[in-house]
């Protein structure tokens, strides 16, 4: 089948890149120009495993190209997917101008029937909108003769294992206004399904709230766990325990059950936000959700002033080696990272900053560049630790799983490590000569 993409970042490269994968003919579509030239060229301008060589692959074989022209995306296309950003607003909604600045210019340039998906997490009532912005723009060039179709089909990408997300999905949503658009779909999406029939079809309302309904309860779980994490603190508890407990239960189940020092990334803090403020325009709050997100940026806050107190509130001069800048492994992307919130606060409390990420650092780098002057990026993790006085545990990279504790211990100038992802066993630390700070864990 012949598909185009609008937008390449995770969701528009993954998407188009494994639709060519199977065989189809893709081509992806992107405004700006630097990125569209370095996709050309075989670079990649994110960091996600696999994604390179299967848009390489596919790219010298002619099935996936890029272009910064929608015309000639959609000149021979079948499916039309959008997926381009829908950032927060100043009051916390999704900003739609991207996704109707698309429908436009689908608008302007249809010249046959085509099945456009909006991909993109948006609002309840945005494909409808589509569709209306689309049909205002045919209208005003005098085609009547022309059909097309919306649907809504949202992504369940993982940053990190998005490329397998996509090729083995857990379920496929299709939101659609008639039966022909939902079997258009459903052919297009069978040969990722083969084995078992995971595609659910429902209204494009319905499609639409589930993509939020998903984020919102993931991000709610993160939440309970770091609330329930420093309740452990004060009784005696451990969560690590706890939650091998809850999560034994089969209506409960083990997923995203890990205090840490929060959420982040570019989907639960963004949707969570936009699923409250449709409640509020819609005169239905989601009260748990607005608990939700003030625990996510209180728990940042506890973290920091765990530290804080080690020193009697005062850190300055104090050097701290940091591994892990992105909002989760796997990943260069470091949008709502809690790294962004607690580096700034240690460097303007006087605290310098030797830090180490494999991937994100180039990134976090732009984030934090107004405290340049307080921090170190190093080429290596052990490197960090040279004469720091403890070493702060991030994000959980696989690298940081099972380094060499007796060298670190050389390399610290104390051994102190405050670990925001519970990443280490008390006792062996112990056991070992450090001093460790964990989440909830006593």
């Amino acid at each position: 089948m012949r598909i185009c993409v609008v937008g390449t970042g995770y969701v528009g490269l993954v998407t188009g890149a494994c639709f060519a994968e199977v065989g189809n003919d893709v081509c992806c579509v992107d405004v700006d120009e630097r990125k569209i030239a370095m996709l050309q060229e075989g670079r990649i301008p994110i960091y996600e495993p696999g994604l390179e060589e299967i848009v390489k692959r596919n790219a010298s074989q002619g099935r996936l190209r890029f272009t910064t022209s929608l015309k000639e995306g959609m000149e021979r296309a079948l499916f039309v997917f959008i997926a381009v950003g829908t950032p927060p607003d100043g009051t916390g909604a999704a900003d739609l101008s991207f996704v109707e600045r698309v429908a436009r210019e689908i608008g302007e340039n249809l010249e046959s029937y085509k099945v456009v998906v909006t991909k993109s997490t948006v609002p309840v009532g945005t494909t409808l909108r589509v569709k209306e912005i689309v049909g205002e723009q045919v209208a005003l060039r005098g085609r009547t003769d022309l059909e097309f179709d919306v649907a809504f089909c949202p992504e369940f990408l993982k940053e990190g294992t998005a490329v397998e997300d996509f090729m083995k999905p857990d379920r496929i949503v299709i939101g659609t206004e008639n039966n022909r658009t939902a079997e258009l779909l459903k052919e297009l999406f069978f040969l990722f399904t083969m084995r078992e029939n995971r595609m659910l079809s429902m209204s494009i309302p319905s499609a639409e709230l589930t993509k939020y309904a998903a984020n919102a309860m993931l991000a709610t779980r993160i939440s309970f766990m770091n609330e329930l994490a420093r309740f452990c603190e004060l009784v005696g508890g451990d969560v690590d325990q706890v939650r091998q407990g809850m999560g034994s239960d089969s209506r409960i189940g083990s997923s995203f059950l890990y205090a840490g020092v929060g959420y982040g990334g570019s989907c639960f803090p963004k949707d969570v936000k936009a699923l409250i403020a449709s409640g509020d325009a819609a005169g239905s709050p989601f009260s748990i959700l607005k608990a939700v997100e003030d625990v996510n940026r209180a728990q940042r806050e506890w973290f920091l002033q765990k530290i804080m107190a080690h020193y009697g509130g005062d850190v300055s001069g104090r050097v701290f080696a940091v591994w892990g800048l992105s909002f989760k492994p796997q990943t260069d992307d470091v949008r709502e990272s809690p790294a962004l919130d607690i580096l700034p606060k240690l460097a303007a409390a006087g605290a310098r900053l030797r830090v180490y990420d494999p991937v994100a650092a180039e990134n976090a780098r732009m984030h934090l560049s107004e405290w340049s002057g307080s921090m170190e990026y190093m080429e290596e993790n052990y490197e960090a630790l040279e004469g720091a006085d403890a070493l702060l545990l991030l994000t959980e990279w696989p690298l940081f799983r099972r380094p060499d504790f007796p060298r670190m211990k050389e390399l610290l100038k104390t051994p102190l490590i405050f670990d925001g992802r519970n990443q280490y066993s008390p006792p062996a630390m112990k056991s070992m000569g450090f001093e460790y700070v964990c989440i909830g864990r006593g």
